[in-house]
Parts: structure tokens; C-alpha cells; sequence
């Protein structure tokens, strides 16, 4: 079912082509670089490219977009709150909704909190694509264009993602797939929503603020993820760690 992924040089943000073999119909999360591989693998495997369902709207994930529209009869899909943010949406997708696509069934699950509208896509069950919402080891920032809160953030991982079946595979925006049996035993953020790890409660300066650090973890790209609780609001947030200086 999972034919290709591309993974961009610059952004380490993936592509995905998924094919479906009895109709020949494809369909693409998200719309990134490189996009060779992926039109590569459309015509080797003689797929109809049917959707492109786009998980928001930060440019690493639909710098390709125009180009998929333009070379395939597509039809884009987002989240109603990242449609105006994404020239070419086609399709405005809600909570819940489900796309039949030959053997494949899409549903779409509404995961605020790196962007108001993130929408993560559940395919027959089985995998699960989270775009910036959920990696392995790591979770999404609050602090990118367009986003919410922590709590929104939180809400969506551990009462919406969480909640599907262990087994199932999670293929997120950025690098290594995972599962969510392996997130709800070792991702740092989710040990210590569930309480089996205490947060690290050190003074730190994080993007020039005064505030308490939670927890540090290794994020996607071999840097670190930092939760945060500024001093000056009693907000929390997630930030890149390299805007995070611990006090001595």
C-alpha cells in the first residue's frame, strides 16, 4: 500500500505516495521535495493520482503542491482552518470525514496545535500519517505559523492519536516512522502527561523568556524538542531546544 516516501534534503519532511493495486488509484500526504521520486514511482507503478491530502499549511509539507496539481488530475484536501492557507484546496475536510479511494478508506482526524487546523489521516485502520503532531521520540512545536496551545497540542496526542490501536504504524511529516504502542511507552512528552516521569523543573531562558524546563528530548532532526512554562504568563509551550539555555 505504501509505495514511496520522499524526504526532503532541506526540511527532512516526507512525501508520501500510497497505491491501490485493483483500481490503480493513488493518492499523496502532503506534497513536498523532492518530488521525482514520487512521480517517479506514479508512472512506474501506473498509478491515476485520484488526492493529495494535506496534513497544514507550513511550506515544507506543499512546496510541490502547485507542481502535483499541475502535472495529475488531483483534488487537494485540507482542514477548513489551513484551506485558505493553501492555494488549490479542493476539498475542505472535517473531523471524522472519510474518503473511499478504491481499497482505501482515509479518515481524517482534526489534531490541533503546531497549526490550528492540522489534520492527521487514519488509512484502513492500519497506519496512521500525523504530519507535525506526532513523532517518534518528539511531538510538534507550538510556537510555528498558525499555531494553537500545548493543550490543544496534548488533547490531540493523547486523546485522539493515543486512543488508536497500539499496532498501528504512525508515519509522521518528519523522518522515522514509529507506532503507537512504542510513543505511549517511551516518548518523553506522553511518560509524563501519563505521570510515569517527573518533569525536570530547571530555570531556563527559553526563546529569551525566563521560564521552568519540563523536559528536554531528542527531536527529529538529531537536535532537541524542549517543554517550557514561561515565568512572565504561566504559559507553557513547545520550543525548539536551541532556543532553550538552562541556568547554571
Amino acid at each position: 500500500m505504501l509505495i514511496e516516501t520522499a524526504m526532503s534534503d532541506r526540511w527532512l519532511s516526507n512525501t508520501y505516495l500510497l497505491g491501490e493495486r485493483s483500481s490503480g488509484l493513488g493518492v499523496l500526504i502532503d506534497a513536498g521535495e523532492p518530488a521525482a521520486p514520487i512521480t517517479r514511482a506514479i508512472d512506474a507503478h501506473g498509478l491515476s493520482l485520484a488526492y493529495v491530502f494535506c496534513t497544514h499549511h507550513h511550506g515544507d509539507h506543499i512546496t510541490n503542491l502547485e507542481l502535483f496539481q499541475e502535472r495529475y488530475t488531483i483534488t487537494a484536501c485540507a482542514h477548513r482552518d489551513e484551506a485558505s492557507l493553501i492555494p488549490g484546496i479542493g476539498r475542505v475536510l472535517e473531523d471524522g470525514e472519510e474518503i473511499v479511494c478504491g481499497d482505501l478508506t482515509i479518515r481524517a482526524l482534526h489534531t490541533p496545535g503546531h497549526t490550528r487546523g492540522m489534520l492527521a489521516f487514519v488509512i484502513n485502520d492500519e497506519m496512521v500519517f500525523t504530519g507535525d503532531t506526532l513523532f517518534r521520540d518528539s511531538i510538534g512545536g507550538t510556537v510555528a505559523p498558525g499555531h494553537t496551545t500545548l493543550e490543544d497540542l496534548r488533547h490531540s496526542v493523547m486523546e485522539v492519536l493515543m486512543r488508536l490501536p497500539r499496532e498501528t504504524v504512525v508515519y509522521p511529516g518528519h523522518t522515522a516512522a514509529t507506532t503507537i504502542g512504542r510513543e505511549w511507552e517511551e516518548n518523553p512528552f506522553i511518560r509524563i502527561w501519563r505521570g510515569l516521569d517527573v518533569p525536570a523543573g530547571k530555570r531556563c531562558l527559553a526563546m529569551d523568556r525566563p521560564a521552568e524546563l519540563i523536559v528536554r528530548a531528542t527531536d527529529y532532526d538529531g537536535g532537541t524538542k524542549c517543554w517550557v512554562r514561561f515565568e512572565d504568563d504561566d504559559q507553557d509551550a513547545v520550543v525548539p531546544g536551541s532556543r532553550v539555555e538552562e541556568a547554571e
